[in-house]
């Protein structure tokens, strides 16, 4: 019992006497319990002892360090450790190599607005798989919804150079592309008429067969107002021809009737009912703000155009665009000015050759022609998926029939708004970039 106790105390006293060697560790190996580390540091030294350079296992962290690409600084007290406790020619090239393999990784960061970012991506991915296949470079997406920096990560400043010069092009094009939506458009608001905006719920009602709480109960619906079918459509020379309808029995029309293929998602909402004057592509910030700049410097332009005068607008009758009620595709009801002088036409002309001048208007847009109409009813905002989307139309003969010479009734048009599809305001209508007033109508007494 004495002895095994003087024995222990030996060691102890040993121990005091020769503190254990420290053995450089890279940041990312996970922690070992003390007893193995211990027994590690056991080794090494006895190994070192015997003239061995450095061991297998710590030959081993040395080439995971490397593979794993951890990031290495030339602070002068990072390697202190090691270097007292490594002396050996081995360590030294062990950890030459790893900051080697760190200075062959080069990285670059590029710009790309959000609504361009999935033209990079591709469909499942497949143009970035494509673009890190053929140049080994990696595309890095960013996480959150609204961010706009792309990572590119590869072996060589000139190979990250070609692919950031590869995703400008398609950036190019990808905004000439009818594939980018439409994100903003120039209109002349209407639901600021609540007998307007009735008179539109009533329409829905009457052919939907529904109640007054169900026709605008989908509050925070988004619809595709002046679709880039509608607008192919509107941009043709032909003139609408209101359709000559045959005689047939009366046609009661049911929400969801698969024979004329009526539903509540083709109607219009109406708290976003107005008239389109040019539609638009501001894929960010910059865009948005000279779209603005521009709307609101023509002001004065847009006032003399009127004559300083308030402009009315007349809604009578409902008319196809192109075909016929019996295969409908898109419902307005045309757009007359009250008085007949041309004044509104001239004002929205002031306004797209501003647009077009700065560039913000593509080229196949430039070169449509004015047509203002109130969109009423449009199969592009159909929510059920059909096979050929292109192809589908509904039977408005019934409609016709019955709201044919509508007189929807004449309204001042107070404004002009630069506003943001897919977004709105608290009212219901479509968020306001910005705006400029038009000449009021003088209040009577």
């Amino acid at each position: 019992m004495e002895r095994a106790q003087g024995a222990s105390n030996n060691a102890a006293k040993h121990r005091k006497t020769n503190p254990p060697l420290q053995t450089w560790r890279p940041v990312s190996t996970q922690a070992s319990p003390r007893e193995a580390h211990l027994d590690e540091i056991s080794n090494s030294r006895r190994k070192q002892m015997a003239g061995t350079s450095i061991t297998d296992s710590e030959n081993s962290v040395l080439d995971e360090t490397t593979n794993v690409g951890i990031e290495v600084t030339t602070n002068n007290t990072f390697l202190s450790e090691s270097s007292s406790t490594f002396s050996s020619s081995a360590t030294k090239v062990a950890a030459e190599n790893t900051m080697e393999v760190i200075r062959e990784k080069y990285s670059s960061s590029v710009e790309v607005d959000v609504p361009l970012m999935h033209f990079l991506k591709g469909k499942g991915g497949s143009v970035q798989k494509q673009i890190e296949q053929e140049t080994g470079v990696k595309i890095i997406f960013p996480s959150g919804k609204e961010e706009t920096l792309v990572v590119l990560e590869g072996k060589s400043a000139e190979s990250i150079g070609k692919v950031s010069e590869r995703i400008a092009k398609i950036l190019e094009e990808a905004v000439q592309s009818p594939m980018l939506d439409y994100s903003h458009f120039i209109s002349l608001p209407l639901a600021i008429h609540p007998d307007l905006v009735e008179k539109l719920n009533n329409f829905q009602r009457s052919i939907l067969g529904v109640s007054a709480s169900n026709v605008d109960s989908d509050k925070d619906e988004i619809l595709s107002e002046s679709s880039v079918d509608e607008i192919d459509e509107a941009a043709s020379p032909s003139v609408p021809v209101k359709q000559p309808v045959q005689e047939e029995k009366p046609v009661i029309v049911k929400m969801d009737n698969k024979e004329f293929d009526i539903d509540k998602s083709i109607f219009i909402k109406p708290k976003t009912f107005h008239l389109t004057v040019l539609m638009l592509k501001l894929w960010n910030k910059d865009r948005i703000a000279q779209a603005s700049d521009i709307l609101q410097s023509v002001s004065s332009q847009v006032n003399d155009a009127l004559e300083n005068r308030p402009i009315s607008i007349q809604l009578r009758g409902l008319t196809c665009m192109k075909g016929s009620p019996a295969r409908a595709r898109v419902v307005y009801a045309p757009v007359l000015e009250v008085g007949g002088e041309g004044r509104l036409v001239r004002a929205c002309k002031v306004i797209t050759e501003a647009f077009v001048k700065s560039g913000l208007v593509l080229e196949r847009d430039a070169k449509q022609e004015l047509r203002l109409h109130a969109t009423i009813m449009n199969v592009r905002h159909r929510k059920s998926k059909k096979s050929n989307r292109r192809n589908d139309s509904f039977d408005a003969r019934a409609i016709f029939r019955q709201y044919g010479e509508q007189d929807w009734g004449e309204y001042p048009v107070p404004a002009v708004h630069l506003s943001q599809r897919f977004k709105f305001d608290e009212g219901g209508y479509y968020h306001c970039c910005c705006s400029i007033p038009l000449p009021e109508v003088a209040q009577s007494e």
